[in-house]
């Protein structure tokens, strides 16, 4: 008998997190930016394939709802900051939804990669001065590569069985109509500097 989806999410999400190493204290934070961004980016598109593979892309759509939401949560909670994926065109407005700062680097990852930079390169950091306080700000990019146009490629060449998951899940739903070699969004780290 097959195993449910919860079950297979509940083994993946275990299975990844047992395998992710946090970053050492003594890492600047870029470099643990840098590490949790790609321990979120490796975790979910493992999953991603792994679902694919099990249940094809409309079975898939439940590893971005429910274990991507999961993975960013337990690694933010074990650094002690905020990790979590935004776009312009989130799926989910209530998770996905960048503040102005993010809009902004976002446009102009748009820009650097309408103009030949390669998405998987793209990445912006800085220190913010913001009402709560300084904070290390980081986005790297999340290139739309060939697996991602099953759930965001042009809508009229989604599956009708896609389109009917995507509409029960995200009534929302702006993140269709990629193509290879755009950003889908960002995976973005923020990080309270203590001291300053």
């Amino acid at each position: 008998m097959k195993p449910s989806l919860s079950a297979r999410l509940a083994l993946l999400s275990a299975t990844v997190l047992a395998c992710s190493a946090a970053p050492a204290a003594d890492n600047a934070p870029l470099d643990e930016a840098r590490t949790l961004a790609a321990q979120l980016a490796t975790q979910l598109g493992t999953a991603l394939r792994r679902e694919m593979g099990a249940a094809g892309p409309e079975g898939a759509v439940a590893v971005c709802r429910q274990l991507a939401p999961e993975l960013a949560g337990t690694l933010s909670r074990q650094a002690g900051l905020r990790l979590a994926r935004v776009s312009l065109k989130p799926r989910n407005p209530m998770l996905g939804q960048p503040d102005a700062w993010e809009q902004a680097v976002l446009a102009d990852f748009d820009r650097r990669a309408a103009a030949g930079e390669k998405p998987e390169s793209i990445e912006y950091h800085e220190m913010v001065d913001e009402p709560q306080g300084r904070h290390f700000r980081y986005l790297k990019a999340i290139p739309v590569q060939p697996l991602c146009l099953a759930c965001h490629g042009p809508a009229e060449s989604l599956s009708a069985a896609v389109r009917d998951r995507l509409a029960a899940d995200y009534p929302h739903d702006r993140a269709v109509g990629y193509a290879p070699g755009q950003v889908r969004g960002a995976i973005t780290v923020k990080k309270r500097i203590e001291g300053q």
